[in-house]
């Protein structure tokens, strides 16, 4: 009844189309999926299985000129910190490649595109043995991804989590106070560095109101210092590497 009311139609109606005794309109599959607040993939699945065309496109992000700028420019803002644009399953679609120091040691497989960032940091072979505090990163990852699947069911992203979750896990121990506290607002990643440990918090930034599929499922990730002596490390780390020779191979930009 609620959701008949919420749609504008009426529970007689709602129920001959879910049993199938009536065929709706393209006006009110839409404005179901609208209603049930359906990614725009999932709108298009909705209306093909109804035998109405998609009604939103899914273009590269190449063709999204403004929309890459506008992400370019955000990425590049962000300097000296990192920042990456993903996509719906976590793979990396631009980034600022900002330290560079932060990817030493990581296997070159898993730097090379299509670059992964659960994979990257969950990975024995990536970053994994650099962060301090693996157990409590590991659990955030996880707990990251069952919260989107338990919200929208993904094979992908299923298998992603069967992947990581397959890595060698860090020994089981009790959470220390620190991290119990009501002061622990988010749980930073820390990561050890030749010039000492940094510690960063994480925002995640989306498009509002968009009518393409790609940048629909296109999330901002950008890493903030979670302390000072991180913001005093990752300036020397930033001069050190502008006065190097580029390096290739960290987090190319998937064009």
């Amino acid at each position: 009844m609620d959701f008949a009311a919420a749609a504008n139609t009426s529970t007689r109606h709602l129920s001959y189309l879910e049993t199938g005794r009536s065929q709706p309109s393209r006006e009110m599959v839409i404005r179901l999926a609208e209603h049930l607040d359906l990614p725009l993939r999932e709108r298009n699945t909705l209306l093909l299985s109804a035998g109405y065309a998609p009604a939103f496109q899914e273009r590269s992000l190449a063709e999204l000129v403004a929309a890459r700028q506008a992400i370019e420019q955000i990425l590049d803002a962000h300097k000296p910190y990192p920042a990456f644009a993903i996509d719906r399953h976590w793979n990396i679609v631009l980034s600022n490649r900002a330290i560079p120091q932060l990817y030493v040691d990581v296997a070159p497989e898993l730097l090379r595109p299509p670059v992964n960032a659960v994979r990257l940091t969950l990975h024995p072979h990536g970053m994994a043995p650099r962060i301090v505090n693996f157990a409590e990163w590991r659990r955030h990852v996880i707990a990251e991804l069952k919260r989107h699947i338990d919200a929208r069911p993904d094979r992908g992203t299923e298998a992603l989590l069967a992947e990581v979750t397959a890595y060698p896990a860090p020994p089981a121990r009790i959470a220390t106070e620190a991290e119990q506290g009501a002061q622990r607002y988010a749980t930073p990643l820390k990561i050890a560095t030749d010039a000492g440990v940094v510690s960063f918090l994480s925002t995640t930034t989306i498009f509002g109101t968009p009518t393409d599929v790609t940048l629909s499922e296109l999330a901002l990730e950008m890493l903030f210092p979670a302390d000072t002596r991180t913001a005093g490390i990752v300036n020397a780390l930033s001069t050190a590497a502008s006065a190097a020779p580029q390096r290739d191979g960290i987090l190319v930009d998937a064009r």
